[in-house]
């Protein structure tokens, strides 16, 4: 697959990605959550953070796809949704082959 080809199939996806990725905040719920699912009371508790404040980012996670959940009981768990992160690692991989073209400089 070449560059275009990722760009035109996965654009809508990578950038949503990336954009809930660039917030600070969102990054240290991942790193949570990539060592162990967890209810949204735990993660609350973990980031000190009102419930109203996380689920902002967790929608923002989970829009991205980066982040799934699951009810029970009255409870919601979230997990990483490990297939969306390797799409991203597929994308950066492909920016990693090759080299780069120098053109002449300008005038």
């Amino acid at each position: 697959m070449v560059a275009s080809e990722i760009d035109q199939e996965y654009s809508a996806e990578i950038q949503l990605a990336f954009h809930a990725l660039g917030e600070p905040l969102r990054l240290k719920v991942i790193e949570i959550l990539h060592r162990e699912e967890l209810c949204v009371c735990d993660l609350c508790d973990r980031l000190q953070l009102t419930p109203s404040k996380l689920s902002f980012h967790l929608r923002a996670l989970r829009q991205a796809n980066l982040v799934l959940s699951r009810q029970e009981g009255r409870w919601v768990y979230y997990r990483l949704n490990r297939p969306q992160f390797e799409v991203l690692m597929a994308y950066l991989q492909q920016l990693t082959v090759g080299e780069t073209v120098l053109t002449r400089l300008c005038s």
